[in-house]
């Protein structure tokens, strides 16, 4: 009996993470899930998976983790910190040591998927989609870590099968970040940052980690960077009618002008200097929400291995509110 080829997924208790889980169990590898001890593995309690709990820092657990290894999936990253020194440690010291590790432990390792994200290119201008040859110019600190982790990453090419991913607005099943839209669209009230018509991506979560799994299989992909995304783009006034339809619900829209979302996400990272959690809301997040378009162009994924957008964000909606529903979180 052949055996089993075997993925490493770090980040995978997460939202993104879990749902790579799911696919590559479905496609018959031998997952290994890296976790730290602290972790809430509630999305990966009771699936025929190896779990490893060690920081990425720990280089005897990542030893033991990445050994024979014959995929290995970076999902895990610092979203939002206090510090630049917490972004740079999250997303670009973490991803050099597993690097390194992979090098020493690997020599027949099939590739290394990193996933970034379109704050790395910074906002569309002009309203035309970025793409892989956009001059990257991000706005935020966050978005300036991913970017040093994708030249990072690009730097090993030559000694790891290395593919980089970037991920836009994401949604669906288990999230927590888009869910207070959802959530507060139940509630009968939905807010509208400044007066203009505002365009992005948003992909359901299943489609973007087919991306990944396409891209991991893919020869072209080796040494390359993609766009994983929705293929259309979407204005928020689409998008509240759809969940409007969903939901059958009738909202109030709250306008907020761009000031006024300066000056919460300032009281915001204020309060947060009090909390050992840093803000979801904090200035650099309020220049990234007040920006006319995020959207990019999957094309160059869709040429070298097939991508697709398969779920049309009336479907995604229609999914992610009912299992929001299931979950009695709406």
């Amino acid at each position: 009996m052949e055996s089993k080829q075997i993925a490493v997924v770090t980040g995978s208790n997460g939202f993104i993470g879990s749902h790579l889980v799911d696919l590559l169990i479905k496609e018959g590898f031998l997952v290994r899930c890296i976790v730290r001890e602290s972790s809430n593995l509630r999305w990966l309690d009771g699936k025929d998976i190896e779990i490893i709990k060690c920081g990425l820092f720990d280089k005897a657990g990542l030893e033991a983790a990445l050994k024979n290894a014959d995929y290995i999936y970076h999902v895990a990253g610092v979203v939002k910190s206090k510090t630049k020194e917490g972004y740079y440690k999250g997303n670009v010291e973490t991803t050099r040591n597993l690097l390194d590790v992979a090098i020493e432990q690997n020599k027949n390792l099939k590739r290394f998927v990193i996933v970034s994200s379109q704050t790395v290119t910074g906002p569309s201008l002009n309203s035309k989609p970025v793409n892989e040859e956009t001059k990257c110019a991000p706005l935020t600190t966050y978005g300036r870590s991913k970017y040093d982790e994708e030249k990072l990453a690009l730097s090993y090419k030559d000694k790891l099968p290395i593919t980089i991913c970037r991920a836009p607005a994401v949604y669906g099943e288990r999230d927590t970040e888009i869910f207070i839209y959802f959530q507060n669209f139940a509630k009968g009230i939905t807010t509208k940052i400044g007066f203009d018509k505002k365009i992005l991506n948003l992909i359901h979560v299943a489609d973007l980690v087919e991306g990944f799994y396409l891209a991991a299989m893919s020869e072209k992909a080796i040494g390359e960077i993609y766009f994983i995304s929705s293929e259309k783009f979407y204005s928020w006034d689409e998008v509240n009618a759809i969940t409007s339809k969903v939901l059958n619900k009738k909202v109030i829209k709250i306008f907020v002008p761009h000031f006024l979302v300066y000056i919460l996400a300032a009281i915001s990272q204020f309060f947060s200097l009090f909390s050992s959690k840093a803000a979801t809301l904090n200035l650099e997040k309020a220049k990234d929400l007040v920006q006319h378009a995020w959207i990019c162009d999957t094309s160059k994924a869709m040429r070298d291995f097939g991508y697709r957008q398969n779920i049309s964000i009336e479907e995604g909606v229609k999914r992610t509110c009912e299992w929001y529903k299931e979950m009695k979180w709406i």
